[in-house]
């Protein structure tokens, strides 16, 4: 059926589906609504679900460690402070190798205060072990829950799925709601090898020494080099059966592009609109969406450059004393291959702020009247 939703109902319906066991909830702007819209699925007796109010994003991690290892389908969301609040724990989650989904809505860090859309929080979690998905519509958002799932289920690892505030999260659009039995013939329920059991004790996260340790980590990094493998494979068998297919980058007039943009999120929404007005001006401009960051597709990125001369990296982010985080991985992932094609970074729409076509195009332009990129980071939109 089709359904208006805004970004994070269509999280919540995605969970639904899911038939999540035990949703962990304390609220953020701009996530609340994610929780809020599954507390009412439970009290009308839509999701048979453990609805925990815990006092802090710290504990909602922690319950759904303890609920996954007991082998329940765990669910939470958050943005910002929140995540960051969870950093300790994600990384148990992670390393632990348990298959919990965590809908993390895109806003920018303190200080200052804010609500709007920034991609740091949830980039300054790269290295905890979870695989990250960045959305550009409300209907990939709902897609990626189910999506996550099944991926993080079979090869055992967390994973992170992002979309920027209000650019998604409260803004609403038509997404088709596969029906429940659609759902449950693509996701079965979860059936972990390993789980708390008191009629078979095992023990979780104990102290491991230097002579396993490695070995450990370097399962959890074979796990994610099977998930490069394993997403594209499983957003085939979702298009089977609903149309809609996903992997782990999109490109979009990439073909024969001279000047090739670079970005994630909902920023590829608007960078379309700017490659067809620069191509009708004659400028051979295309796209390239990354889709999935961890594990980073550094192979699929590579083939998506093709021809193009010059990359155009768009970040809804920043590392500072650094630069933007994407520009930063696709600069490492072309030089390791021996591509090199200038790359241009751009730090564009952190804090909330538009990114407007004709920005994107003017930062198009400067790149084209350029020979070699500086060394130095470029801002879009920036007030002087």
């Amino acid at each position: 059926m089709k359904l208006v939703l805004e970004g994070n109902h269509a999280a919540s319906y995605g969970a639904l589906l899911a038939r999540v066991q035990v949703v962990s909830a304390y609220p953020i702007t701009p996530q609340t609504q994610i929780v809020e819209k599954l507390a009412e699925f439970c009290a009308e007796g839509r999701l048979h679900a453990r609805f925990l109010e815990v006092e802090s994003e710290h504990s909602a991690m922690a319950a759904c460690i303890g609920a996954s290892q007991a082998g329940a389908r765990a669910f939470t969301a958050t943005s910002s402070q929140g995540l960051a609040l969870m950093h300790e724990l994600l990384h148990w989650a992670g390393a632990g190798r348990l298959p919990i989904v965590l809908v993390n809505v895109n806003r920018a860090l303190a200080p200052p205060w804010t609500i709007y859309a920034d991609q740091t929080d949830s980039l300054s979690q790269r290295d905890t072990g979870w695989m990250q998905i960045y959305c550009r519509s409300n209907q990939e958002v709902l897609d990626s829950v189910l999506l996550g799932y099944r991926v993080s289920e079979q090869i055992g690892l967390p994973t992170m799925l992002c979309l920027d505030a209000f650019l998604l999260s409260h803004t609403s659009e038509p997404v088709d709601v596969p029906e429940q039995a659609l759902v449950d013939t693509f996701l079965p329920p979860y059936q972990p090898a390993l789980r708390l059991d008191p009629a078979a004790p095992q023990a979780f996260g104990g102290l491991a020494g230097s002579d396993v340790f490695m070995e450990i980590r370097h399962a959890a990094q074979a796990a994610m080099d099977e998930a490069l493998q394993l997403i594209p494979k499983v957003g085939e068998e979702y298009r089977a059966l609903t149309g809609r297919g996903y992997g782990l980058v999109e490109g979009y007039r990439a073909e024969g592009a001279e000047i090739l943009l670079v970005t994630m999120g909902t920023i590829a929404t608007t960078a379309e609109t700017a490659v067809d007005e620069l191509r009708e001006a004659g400028i051979a401009a295309g796209l390239l969406r990354v889709r999935v960051f961890r594990p980073f597709p550094a192979d699929e990125v590579a083939r998506g450059v093709g021809g193009a001369g010059k990359l155009l990296v768009l970040d809804r982010n920043l590392s500072l004393g650094s630069g933007g985080i994407l520009a930063a991985e696709v600069r490492a992932a072309l030089a390791a291959r021996d591509l090199s094609p200038g790359v241009w970074g751009y730090i564009a729409g952190i804090g909330g702020r538009d990114v407007t076509p004709a920005a994107i195009m003017s930062a198009c332009r400067e790149v084209e009247a350029e020979t070699a990129p500086d060394v130095g980071i470029r801002w879009l939109g920036l007030r002087t």
